[in-house]
């Protein structure tokens, strides 16, 4: 799976860092938006990657059932499959309907600059992180 975020907002690099620390089977990779990946990919499923208040998520690349999650669907996907409390978390959020979901995660990212900050370049990451991170 390939997590598509902003790479300029702290809030993100935080959300990116969690995913890290918790995916024990290996299953995510990650792209900023602003890099040209994103680019290639998101329109193909009808997404705009220059809509930095989204985050993506490519689910089974390459099959059939291929698919872009958005906002509180990718969030609600990624935290499932982290398993823990992250997937507790998330069932529990998962249970509201998306456009409540949606409501909320709007109201988070419009505000994320102003409470977690804006970085001025993308994460660089370290040697036993980098080939998680594409088209950087």
């Amino acid at each position: 799976m390939i997590v598509f975020y902003d790479g300029l907002c702290g809030f993100c690099d935080r959300t990116v860092s969690y995913i890290l620390q918790r995916d024990r089977d290996d299953r995510f990779r990650f792209a900023p938006l602003q890099r040209d990946l994103a680019e290639e990919i998101l329109p193909k499923h009808g997404k705009n990657p220059k809509d930095l208040d989204t985050l993506y998520l490519l689910v089974d690349q390459g099959l059939p059932t291929e698919r872009v999650l958005d906002k509180s669907s990718a969030a609600v996907h990624i935290g499932k499959t982290l398993g823990g409390f992250s997937r507790f978390g998330m069932t529990l959020v998962g249970i509201l309907p998306k456009p409540i979901r949606d409501w909320g995660y709007d109201r988070v990212a419009k505000a994320r600059y102003k409470l977690f900050g804006k970085m001025s370049a993308c994460r660089i990451p370290s040697a036993q992180d980098r080939a998680k991170f594409l088209g950087l």
